[in-house]
């Protein structure tokens, strides 16, 4: 019985709270076709929970910076919905699911922001290869060396994903991977994106 429990966590997402060593590292320099193929459907690799606990928080003030150094404050961005992604170079889910989110961001242009913040500790030149060696277009590479995101939405999991409507309230957060091109998220944004 205990097996299946913790195959289960170990699927959930990475555990922010395990050191960084311990974690499977991820090659920042592989290319696109080196990424792991998603099940057709989902299945089990994308097994993220659904969280409306925190549903009507406000969005937090923090400035990111990208590889180059250009800020990004997160109270500019009131205004359109944003999707926020908690992510690592190192978490497995996190790698996975980061085609989805580019392919998510191209189907939104203009409606959706979608937000890809790095938790990797003083790592932007991984960051910043991770990025290019996948072609993800449609994302930037935002960086939070001190974990400052992760730290103010507390879940101990990457990825973590949190969705702000308009008037910067949050909506709901996805804990654990998600297919971000699946047919769910369309569902799960409707109300957001009218």
């Amino acid at each position: 019985m205990l097996v299946p429990l913790v195959v289960a966590g170990l699927l959930a997402g990475c555990d922010r709270q395990t050191p960084a060593d311990t974690q499977p590292q991820s090659s920042a320099s592989a290319s696109a076709s080196d990424a792991p193929a998603a099940p057709a459907g989902g299945g089990e690799v994308f097994n993220g929970t659904l969280d409306i606990s925190s549903r009507g928080a406000a969005l937090p003030d923090f400035t990111f910076t990208d590889p180059s150094g250009k800020k990004l404050r997160t109270l500019d961005l009131k205004g359109k919905p944003v999707l926020i992604n908690l992510w690592a170079t190192w978490c497995g889910p996190c790698v996975l699911e980061m085609p989805t989110l580019d392919a998510l961001a191209a189907a939104k242009a203009g409606k959706l922001t979608v937000l890809t913040v790095s938790q990797d500790l003083d790592q932007a030149a991984a960051v910043d290869a991770f990025f290019k060696g996948r072609k993800l277009t449609h994302l930037a590479p935002w960086l939070d060396p001190d974990n400052a995101l992760s730290q103010h939405y507390g879940t101990g999991v990457l990825p973590t994903t949190v969705l702000y409507d308009a008037q910067g309230r949050e909506v709901w957060r996805m804990i654990g991977s998600h297919d971000w091109a699946g047919p769910r998220t369309d569902a799960m944004l409707a109300d957001t994106l009218r």
